[in-house]
């Protein structure tokens, strides 16, 4: 082919060094959703997070990363369904919302999974203000609030769960395993293999403790199984811990199998969809969790629910009675026994007068009207928050841990619905 006949391209030619000039400010759009939950972030009194940094005045030592900065990043995540440590690690260097909310900060996964699980307490204390500017502003008034619980699969294996015995018999070989271990990185004279022998002792004595913390959770599975026992005709189940998560518990789940999971609690405030009251239990059944929850947003707001909507899962007798004692207005449907006895037939355990008033009040109309407003509020803002944010599986272990990634969740999702009341 002669010169004249050869096609002319542009190809590529990467070993060439080239200069960008980037403006963060330029990366999004004016309406962006990362400015907006920097602009609410900024509204926000952390000062218990500053607290904490060491790094002050000319003393020596790194400069901490901001609080801010980690704090807005994750919850623009939330918002965006993301919940992995390493894929937030990624988009701040790839995806330019991220960029712009970091604004020149450099960060690592470490640092992001840290400051999600170590400040748990802090959220919570950005929940409580974040709904008493709310309710200053009269957007909460807490007159009708819709509460529902969904299980949420937990970071834990079916197969990691273990009886009592075997347990035993791991936590003893994985003691003599951390033995072992010590006793080879004293006497290895060779720097590569004592760092390697390191590695491995780390390991070991993290699998010890995961088993130590499985065997302390065994006397609370079996009080919960001498509590649900199967009936007498069924041998029960042998309780069982996991090794992975000990905290998790095996629950039935919406599509009716059974994996380990965590009950998350939510309460909703029907007006305004703001999410009043946040609780993470360990428990399957949401028989008990009407009281729990009804102190948690007490705890949250200094008030209580006028009207509190509830599905048939927690209609637990004693719990309304005390409820109504709290002046709450109670709205679930009543049990519907298998073999119904006659209206004039007397009751085993006669009603209280809290007890009876709710039997009379959802014999009505427009109770019933105002019990629809239980799922078109609670169930749709949990579907929103397990579909579309990071509540459809835990991405972290423990009780605690669990906890501080709904309360992130709740924190985000409130955000959003502030900005959108005071908008509109």
């Amino acid at each position: 082919m002669t010169k004249a006949d050869r096609p002319r391209v542009l190809e590529a030619h990467r070993s060439q060094v080239e200069w960008r000039t980037v403006h963060l400010d330029s990366l999004i759009e004016a309406d962006h959703r990362a400015r907006t939950i920097w602009a609410m972030v900024e509204k926000l009194d952390l000062a218990a997070f500053y607290a904490e940094i060491r790094s002050r005045g000319d003393r020596a030592g790194r400069p901490a990363t901001d609080p801010k900065v980690l704090l807005a990043l994750w919850l623009f995540a939330t918002t965006e369904g993301v919940g992995s440590a390493r894929e937030l690690e990624r988009l701040c260097v790839q995806d330019n919302a991220y960029r712009w909310l970091c604004g020149g900060v450099t960060t690592n996964y470490h640092t992001l999974s840290d400051f999600r699980v170590e400040h748990g307490d802090k959220l919570d204390q950005l929940m409580v203000q974040v709904l008493a500017a709310m309710t200053h502003q009269e957007l909460v008034t807490l007159e009708r609030v819709a509460h529902d619980g969904m299980r949420v699969r937990a970071d834990a294996g079916a197969a990691s769960f273990r009886r009592e015995a075997t347990l035993q018999e791991h936590q003893a070989a994985a003691r003599q395993h951390v033995t072992e271990l010590r006793q080879a990185l004293q006497e290895d004279p060779g720097a590569k293999l004592r760092a390697q022998a390191a590695a491995q002792l780390r390991a070991a004595q993290d699998r010890a403790a995961r088993l130590e913390r499985a065997l302390a959770e065994m006397p609370a599975v079996i009080e919960v199984k001498k509590r649900n026992r199967a009936r007498k005709d069924k041998k029960p189940s042998a309780p069982r811990v996991s090794t992975t998560d000990p905290e998790s518990r095996v629950m039935k789940m919406a599509d009716g199998g059974f994996r380990p999971a965590y009950n998350v609690q939510l309460a909703t405030d029907t007006a305004s969809r703001v999410i009043v009251g946040v609780r993470v239990t360990n428990e399957g059944s949401d028989l008990r969790q009407l009281t729990p929850i009804l102190d948690d947003i007490e705890r949250r707001t200094g008030k209580l629910p006028g009207e509190h909507l509830v599905d048939g899962g927690f209609v637990n007798l004693a719990a309304f009675t005390a409820a109504a004692a709290r002046g709450i207005t109670l709205y679930a449907p009543p049990m519907n026994p298998a073999n119904p006895r006659p209206a004039d037939a007397p009751r085993k355990h006669p009603d209280s007068p809290a007890v009876a008033q709710w039997r009379r009040r959802m014999e009505r109309t427009e109770s019933k009207e105002i019990y629809k407003l239980r799922a078109a509020t609670a169930e749709t803002v949990n579907a929103d928050l397990r579909r579309w944010r990071s509540l459809d599986r835990m991405p972290v272990r423990g009780l605690a841990k669990v906890q501080s990634h709904v309360l992130l969740n709740a924190l985000a999702h409130n955000l959003m619905r502030w900005d959108a009341l005071t908008s509109a």
